[in-house]
């Protein structure tokens, strides 16, 4: 067995403990400068680690090190390992390591930012107030209720020991939602965490929970609790207004002429219209599916017309919350999800000054069939041409999956950002969720926010394939 130094077997007792299998080498990552760290890890991959020890050392030592707010900026580092790994999943064997060697060079980044911003550190939960499994659950909603960070942090811990993972979810969910701080980042993190541990296991739950439960809690000076804060309306009209919706609510009809009318309220609305035709139209007998393509194109809409971060987050935060809605249990949760991202979408809108411009249900295709190739050269210059060449394509092929291949691989050759990993993920998962017959404009659309094959590859690509040998 290797040596271990004094100093590596001391614990340090103000911040949270991982389990002995993970520990090691989660403070190889926290301690290896970053630029040496993609070749210590290589090291490791080459002795034997594994795909699943790198992921989970890579969120744990996030979750550990880098303070969750704002739920943003640097806070990408955890935010983007679930879209790293989703891109790693969708990669050629060759380039399965790229996506999770560029998030390790991102989570150093972050780290050295959380070192500037004061240093933070998740410390121990507090033993003594953990409470039991009987008042777990109703402890965490009178502490979310009451933004109180103390009860939240020991009432999660509880819930991670005692209840089943489909609950806590399902609470998460929930509260997720409730408000519009922080863009929608709260959602993306409920989702993404969601999926992250799904991959990496349950056994490593309450760390992650304990810093989505303090990420959720982020307001500013006044306690939300007892002020109204526009980005609290929504959530607090649709908690009563999803009551009005009909019985069978998820059974209907999908209309196309549905679509049109929620994408009308969308582009011109208030986020109280919003919110009230979605209920108008499923008590009308229409499908949530016409809903949330009305949705998806709105949010491809806003980047289509003014590409930059808040239209972005249009996109990956109704990818995270059409997330959740598919996959929470409760019905109630379900139709606040619903109603809450149709109202969160106009907020967008708004706050992005995202009113005029393409519309996504007009844009034309090209004359003739280009190839993935030429559509790709053009995104590095013209992207409405580029838009109008993937419709061309997309039309005249019936199959996706080369142009969605392509697209993956130049985020991790050419990508430079969380939002391109967490973008593109989004998006191409999304083509999936909308109806066939609007799909292959969504997916058009996307190359406003995609890589074109024109930049040069980053210097990480060339550093992971020299460190994994």
């Amino acid at each position: 067995m290797p040596m271990v130094r004094a100093e590596e077997a001391k614990l340090d007792h103000d911040q949270v403990q991982f389990s002995p299998e993970i520990e090691p080498l989660i403070r190889l990552l926290e301690e290896t400068p970053r630029q040496r760290v993609l070749e210590e890890v290589g090291a490791r991959i080459r002795k034997g680690t594994t795909y699943r020890e790198v992921l989970s050392a890579l969120m744990l030592a996030g979750v550990r090190n880098i303070q969750p707010r704002p739920v943003g900026f640097k806070f990408h580092a955890v935010l983007v390992v679930n879209s790293a790994h989703l891109a790693s999943l969708n990669s050629p064997d060759s380039d399965r390591w790229l996506p999770i060697f560029w998030a390790l060079d991102q989570f150093k980044s972050s780290q050295a930012q959380d070192v500037k911003e004061g240093n933070w550190t998740m410390p121990p939960v507090k033993e003594s107030d953990v409470p039991s499994a009987e008042k777990a659950r109703q402890m965490f909603a009178e502490g979310m209720d009451q933004w109180d960070e103390a009860k939240v942090d020991a009432a999660t811990a509880g819930l991670a020991r005692t209840v089943g993972a489909q609950e806590v979810f399902d609470l998460f969910a929930r509260y997720g939602a409730r408000d519009f701080r922080d863009i929608g980042h709260k959602a993306i993190y409920v989702a993404n965490s969601w999926r992250t541990l799904q991959a990496i296991g349950w056994r490593h739950s309450e760390p992650v929970l304990r810093s989505l439960g303090y990420a959720l809690l982020q307001h500013g000076a006044k306690n939300p609790a007892d002020n109204s804060f526009e980005a609290d309306l929504p959530g607090r009209f649709n908690e009563e207004h999803l009551k009005t919706i009909r019985v069978g609510w998820q059974q209907g009809k999908v209309k196309k002429e549905a679509t049109s009318a929620m994408l009308a309220v969308l582009r011109g609305g208030t986020w109280k219209e919003a919110s009230q035709k979605v209920v108008e139209l499923l008590n009308q007998g229409i499908s949530p599916q016409s809903i949330w393509d009305a949705l998806f194109q709105h949010a491809a809409e806003m980047l289509m017309r003014r590409p930059g971060i808040v239209s972005l987050h249009a996109s990956t935060t109704t990818n995270a919350m059409h997330y959740a809605h598919k996959e929470t249990f409760n019905d109630e949760t379900r139709r606040f999800l619903l109603l809450q991202n149709a109202a969160f979408l106009t907020m967008f809108r708004d706050r992005g000054g995202v009113k005029e411009g393409m519309a996504i249900d007009q844009f034309e295709p090209v004359e003739g069939v280009p190839s993935v190739e030429e559509i790709f050269a053009e995104v590095s210059g013209d992207k409405t041409v580029a838009a109008r060449k993937a419709f061309a394509y997309l039309k005249a092929a019936k199959d996706p999956k080369p142009f969605i291949d392509e697209a993956q691989r130049l985020i991790y050759l050419k990508g430079t950002g969380s939002h391109d990993y967490k973008f593109s993920s989004a998006v191409l998962e999304d083509y999936h969720s909308i109806s066939p017959v609007m799909r292959d404009r969504f997916l058009a659309a996307s190359v406003f926010w995609l890589q074109g094959s024109g930049k040069k590859d980053t210097d990480l690509v060339a550093r992971t394939r020299a460190a994994l040998g």
